[in-house]
């Protein structure tokens, strides 16, 4: 009986040990941001803001960067939940923003750019 519940325990298990955010596989996704966003030594602000040290950062708080009002009211910290929110769709998240991008509709896609961006300035 006890090796059943074992088994049964690590099956449950598997679906979130088989699965982490992975930053090499996010700075991939990244590519799809590179159009408007940098990171990493030197970034600066271009058609969208830089995005160094984004994760725990108040939304519309990049220095010289001209934010929507839409943006700069909402109040948001980006943390992990609000940009799993924003990466899947922004216009949902922040009605009136300006960002032209649709979003990523794969989750493991989102959760690895996180981490990616968990990795530059943190």
């Amino acid at each position: 009986m006890r090796k059943l519940v074992l088994a049964v325990t690590m099956i449950a298990a598997m679906p979130a040990a088989a699965y982490a955010a992975d930053a090499e596989a996010g700075k991939a996704v990244f590519g799809k941001c590179k159009a408007c966003h940098q990171t990493g030594p030197g970034a600066k602000n271009a058609v969208g803001p830089h995005l160094d040290g984004v994760v725990g950062r108040a939304a519309g708080a990049a220095e010289g960067f001209k934010y929507s009002d839409a943006v700069k009211n909402s109040g948001i910290t980006w943390d992990e939940a609000n940009l799993k929110e924003w990466l899947a769709d922004p216009k949902k998240k922040v009605p009136g923003n300006k960002m032209v991008f649709m979003g990523l509709k794969d989750e493991a896609d989102i959760d690895n750019l996180i981490a990616y961006l968990k990795t530059n300035g943190q």
